[in-house]
């Protein structure tokens, strides 16, 4: 029996060790974990492509600011010493402003962005950043919201280019994805349940195109 032990105990420590996926984020993301969300179909999807090689973490909470991910970052992603962080942020900083005028000004959101990227890499966690993706599902700029969602996808896309990380650029595809299928020009109802929280086709897009930028890592 000893030696079985043993045995097995050598062979746990061989395994090699599986890389920790965190995915920092608001309410999106902490639906993502829900069954037909996305950290739970990019799980299926590695399984499926015979990638057992990742462990999948939903930190998000609903409601965030860039600001939020910022003042819970110590407790939510650094403690658990992460491989690699998803910061996926900027829906409710943008779509706040008309609802609650609570939203975060460009410049801060910049600030806070650059401040988050700085401190997770200090702790030697690789990164991938994601633009926010709609806040309506209309073509052509139509979305009340589209304005100010571009300026500050455009923020990030040159945050990922000064600072090297890697950019899954959801807006770009949602947008596409829309400009393509949606025929009738519907608020919602494409890849959104309400024009901003994720559908299962929506989730299966970010589930995708997640992936393929965490692989790469």
């Amino acid at each position: 029996m000893l030696l079985v032990c043993s045995a097995f105990a050598l062979l746990s420590s061989t395994l090699p060790k599986k890389k920790k996926v965190i995915f920092f984020g608001d309410s999106i993301t902490q639906a993502a974990v829900q069954p037909e969300g996305y950290i739970s179909q990019m799980r299926t999807m590695l399984q499926q492509k015979g990638n057992d090689n990742y462990e999948l973490v939903g930190a998000g909470i609903g409601g965030n600011k860039v600001y939020d991910l910022y003042l819970r970052m110590e407790d939510d992603v650094i403690s658990k010493q992460p491989d690699v962080v998803v910061i996926y942020i900027g829906v409710n900083d943008v779509w706040h402003k008309a609802t609650s005028h609570t939203g975060t000004d460009l410049p801060k959101f910049e600030g806070f962005y650059r401040a988050l990227i700085k401190k997770l890499q200090a702790q030697h966690a690789k990164l991938v950043i994601c633009t926010p993706a709609v806040i309506g599902e209309k073509k052509n700029g139509a979305n009340a919201q589209d304005t100010e969602l571009d300026k500050y996808s455009n923020a990030i896309r040159k945050i990922s280019q000064d600072t090297q990380v890697p950019l899954c650029d959801l807006r770009k595809l949602f947008t596409e994805y829309d400009a393509a299928h949606n025929e009738a020009d519907a608020e919602k109802g494409i890849l959104t349940t309400d024009g901003v929280h994720l559908n299962k086709t929506g989730n299966a897009m970010v589930a995708e195109a997640m992936m393929k930028e965490i692989v790469k890592l």
